[in-house]
C-alpha cells in the first residue's frame, strides 16, 4: 500500500487535535486565528450531531440487495440507506461537473431506514446525486456508495445500461481453467507502468485499453504488455487498484499526475484516468470487461487490488455524507481510529459495512468476471466478515482466490483477537496471507535498506527462509523459534502462503540489491536475484512477482513511489533484451514449477511427509529433498540447493542417479548432464538442482 508514512503520521497527529478529521494535511488547525475564525463560524452555523456508537449500533439493518439504481429503460429506481436522515433529495444533472441540476426529485422514507425514488422514462446518460438532511443540518451533495458508474472525478453517478457496457464476447467469457489454488503464480502490476513508457510500444498508455492490446513489441522487437505477460508464463494478473480513486484530476487539460490509487472515493465504478473518456461512465466499464477479457482470452486469470480497509477522505467520504459516522471505527472520545494510517478506519464488523463490502465484491465478480481479490490492509478487517465474504465468492465460483496483508498500519479498537492479522490467518477460511517472514528473510529486513538476507550473506535468517519453502504450514525441520515476526506456523494449508520477495511497496529487489551490496558487481546482483526468485518459485505456497523485476525493474531507489512522477515508475521495456538472460531464468524457473507439481503440494500432511531438509554441513545454505514422487510427481527425488555465500561451494550429495537441472545459474528441465561424482560445485548466491527419475 500507500502513501508515505510521513504524510500518514501527520495526519494521524492532526486527526488527534480534533473531533474530525483533516481531510487536507497543508490546513494548519494550530494556527490561533484559523480557531478563532472558526470558533465564530461555529457559533452562526448549525453543527451535526455526534452520533454515538450506541445509536449508529441501534439503526435498522437491510437485507434486500437493490441498494443503489436499478435500471430499466421504462423507468430508473434508486434505493439509499439512511436511518437518520429527515429528507433525502435526489438531483440530475446533463454534465459529469459544476453544472446546475435538471431535475429535483423527493424520495420517500420506507422501512429499515430506505429511502427511493422512481424516475419515468429512460434515464440513460444523465448523472445524478444525493443530498441528505439530518435534523436541521444539510449535508453535501453526494454520490451513492453503491454507485456503479461515475463521471469525471467522481463527484456525480450516472445512469447506464450494463448490457450496452458488454463489449463483443463478453457472454462467453470463460474463466481460464484453474484446478487447485497451488497452481496459481500471481503477477503484480500498475496499469499505467506496465504501458506508459515509449519503450511499451502500446498505443492506449496507461489506459484499461492498453492492457488489452496484443501485438505490441519493445524497439528491441520483443513481446510487451499482455503478449510478455503471457510469455513469462504467470497465471494471475494482480492489478493495482482501478476502481475510482480520488488523488489524480480527471478534467480535460489537467496536469498529469500518478497515483497507486489507495484513496478509494467510488469503490464500485472503474477508475476515470485508465479510461479514454472519464466523463462517460459507461465507456470505463466497456473498457475494463475490455481488459479483462483480453486477459481471459490469453490464459490469464484477473486480480483486483481492493481497499475497504479506509478511505481516501473522513468526512467528505461518500459514507459520512450518507450515513455519518457509521461506516468507521472510533474511540470513546470521539477520535477517529487510525489503524490505516491513511486517516480513518472502516468497521467491518457493522451489518451495513460488512453488507456493502460482500455485495461490492459480489458486484465485481459477477458484472466484471474478476477471479480474485488482494485485500490491502486485511488485518483491519475482522474474521467474520472476511469468512462471510469468501462463502459468498466461492457460491459465484470456487476457484475465486482470496488474500491479503495480514497486518495493519497502526492501532486499533477492534481487538487482536478478532482482526484477520497473519496471526489469526488459521481462523480464515482458505483465505492466505502475504509472508513478511519469508520476503525479509531472503532479502532482508524491508525497513533496513542495507540489511542484508539469505541471497547475499546474512546467515541468521536460514529458518525464516525455510518457514517459507514449507509454506508457512508446521514442520518438525523449522524451528519456529528462530524464525522473524512469528514463533508459530500461521497457515492450515500452504496455499495461505503468499512468498515473495518485492511488490509495489518500498524498494523493488533491485535496488534493494543495489542499496544492500554496493561493493558487488552487477553479476553477482544477477545472481542474488535468480536465487531469490528460484527460492521464491520452488517453495511450497503460492508465488508472488512484480511486473518488470524479471529484467531489473528499479524505482531508481525510492521506496515509496505512490505519487512519483512515470520517469520514476514506469517499466523499462528496453530491458528485456539488455537483461534477456534473467528473463529467460525466470520464464524457466515458471516452466518448472507449472511442469512438476512436487513444487506445488496442497496439505500440511504431504509436505510433512515429502519434504525434508539435508544438512549440508555448512553454514548460509539451505538444501532439502521433495521425496516419493510427491504430489504424483514424475520425478522421483528432486534435491534443491541454496548458497547464500559469496564463496562456492562443494556439497556432499545423498546417493543417487542424480541429473542436473540447475546450475551456474542455468536451468534447463531436460537436464544438463548426470552427476555421479557424490558432490556437487555449488557456486556463490546460486541454486544447484538435481533430480532422480
Amino acid at each position: 500500500m500507500r502513501q508515505l508514512f510521513i504524510t500518514s503520521f501527520l495526519i494521524f497527529v492532526l486527526s488527534t487535535l480534533a473531533t474530525s478529521q483533516v481531510d487536507d494535511p497543508k490546513i494548519k488547525v494550530d494556527d490561533p486565528a484559523m480557531e478563532k475564525k472558526s470558533s465564530a463560524l461555529n457559533k452562526k452555523k448549525p453543527q451535526l450531531r455526534n452520533f454515538t456508537d450506541a445509536e449508529l449500533n441501534a439503526f435498522p439493518n437491510y437485507s434486500g440487495t437493490d441498494l443503489g439504481l436499478n435500471y430499466r429503460t421504462s423507468k430508473s429506481t434508486f434505493k439509499i440507506w439512511s436511518p437518520p436522515a429527515a429528507e433525502v433529495l435526489l438531483f440530475f444533472y446533463d454534465q459529469p461537473l459544476e453544472s446546475a441540476p435538471i431535475a429535483k426529485y423527493n424520495m420517500k422514507k420506507g422501512k429499515n431506514g430506505i429511502w427511493e425514488a422512481k424516475v419515468k422514462g429512460n434515464q440513460a446518460g444523465k448523472y445524478y446525486d444525493f443530498q441528505i438532511r439530518i435534523d436541521s443540518i444539510w449535508l453535501k451533495n453526494s454520490v451513492d456508495p453503491y454507485a456503479k458508474a461515475v463521471g469525471t472525478n467522481g463527484e456525480r453517478a450516472m445512469v447506464v445500461d450494463l448490457k450496452k457496457t458488454n463489449p463483443v464476447g463478453w457472454d462467453s467469457d470463460k474463466r481460464p481453467l484453474l484446478k487447485s489454488f497451488a497452481d496459481i503464480i500471481l503477477y503484480e502490476l500498475q496499469l499505467r507502468d506496465i504501458s506508459v513508457a515509449p519503450s511499451s510500444g502500446i498505443k492506449n498508455k496507461g489506459k484499461f485499453l492498453g492492457l488489452a492490446e496484443t501485438g505490441t513489441k519493445s524497439p528491441e522487437g520483443l513481446p510487451t504488455g499482455i503478449d510478455h505477460i503471457k510469455e513469462l508464463g504467470v497465471t494471475h494478473v494482480h492489478i493495482l487498484p482501478a476502481f475510482d480513486f480520488r488523488s489524480i484530476d480527471e478534467r480535460p487539460g489537467s496536469p498529469i499526475t500518478y497515483n497507486w490509487g489507495y484513496d478509494p472515493q467510488n469503490y464500485n465504478s472503474p477508475e476515470g484516468s485508465f479510461s479514454t473518456d472519464p466523463a462517460d461512465g459507461a465507456k470505463r466499464i466497456q473498457e475494463f470487461k475490455t481488459m479483462v477479457k483480453a486477459l481471459h482470452d490469453n490464459g490469464l486469470r484477473v486480480v483486483m487490488d481492493v481497499v475497504y480497509n479506509h478511505t481516501g477522505s473522513t468526512e467528505n467520504s461518500v459514507f459520512s455524507q450518507t450515513v455519518p459516522y457509521y461506516y468507521y471505527r472510533r474511540y470513546p472520545n470521539g477520535f477517529y481510529s487510525d489503524a490505516s494510517a491513511c486517516g480513518n478506519e472502516v468497521a467491518s464488523e457493522r451489518p451495513m459495512v460488512r453488507k456493502f463490502m460482500i455485495e461490492s465484491m459480489l458486484y465485481w465478480a459477477k458484472e466484471y468476471h474478476i477471479d480474485g481479490f488482494r485485500l490491502d490492509l486485511m488485518g483491519i478487517h475482522d474474521i467474520e466478515t472476511m469468512n462471510e465474504l469468501a462463502a459468498a465468492l466461492r457460491k459465484v465460483d470456487p476457484t475465486i482466490f482470496l488474500y491479503g496483508e495480514g497486518w495493519t498500519a497502526g492501532s486499533s479498537p477492534l481487538p487482536e483477537e478478532k482482526r484477520a492479522v497473519k496471526a489469526n490467518v488459521l481462523e480464515l477460511d482458505g483465505i492466505a496471507a502475504f509472508s513478511d517472514e519469508f520476503r525479509d528473510g531472503v532479502k532482508g529486513h524491508v525497513f533496513k535498506p542495507s540489511a542484508k538476507g539469505f541471497i547475499n550473506g546474512e546467515d541468521k535468517l536460514v529458518e525464516s527462509v525455510k518457514f517459507g519453502i514449507v509454506g508457512g504450514v508446521s514442520h518438525p525441520q523449522v524451528d519456529l523459534t528462530q524464525v522473524n515476526y512469528t514463533q508459530k506456523a500461521w497457515a492450515k494449508t500452504p496455499q495461505q502462503c503468499i512468498n515473495y520477495v518485492s511488490c509495489h511497496d518500498n524498494n523493488t529487489l533491485w535496488d534493494r540489491l543495489t542499496l544492500s551490496c554496493k561493493t558487488n558487481s552487477e553479476q553477482e546482483k544477477l545472481n542474488m536475484d535468480k536465487l531469490a526468485q528460484t527460492i521464491v518459485l520452488t517453495s511450497q505456497g503460492v508465488p508472488f512477482l512484480f511486473a518488470g523485476e524479471e529484467f531489473v525493474r528499479s524505482k531508481q531507489l525510492i521506496e515509496n513511489s505512490f505519487n512519483s512522477p512515470d520517469e520514476f515508475n514506469q517499466i523499462d521495456w528496453g530491458n528485456k533484451s539488455k537483461y534477456n538472460d534473467l528473463f529467460q531464468y525466470y520464464q524457466n524457473l515458471i516452466e518448472l514449477r507449472k511442469a512438476h507439481p512436487a513444487f506445488r503440494m496442497t496439505s500440511q500432511a504431504q509436505i510433512a511427509e515429502h519434504l525434508k531438509f539435508v544438512d549440508l554441513k555448512f553454514e548460509h545454505t539451505i538444501g532439502y529433498i521433495l521425496g516419493d514422487h510427491a504430489n504424483g510427481d514424475t520425478w522421483k527425488r528432486i534435491l534443491v540447493i541454496f548458497n547464500g555465500n559469496p564463496n562456492g561451494k562443494q556439497i556432499y550429495l545423498p546417493d543417487g542417479n542424480w541429473k542436473i537441472i540447475c546450475t551456474n545459474n542455468r536451468i534447463d528441465m531436460n537436464g544438463m548432464g548426470m552427476n555421479d561424482t557424490g558432490f556437487a560445485m555449488v557456486g556463490p548466491f546460486s541454486a544447484y538442482i538435481l533430480v532422480e527419475e
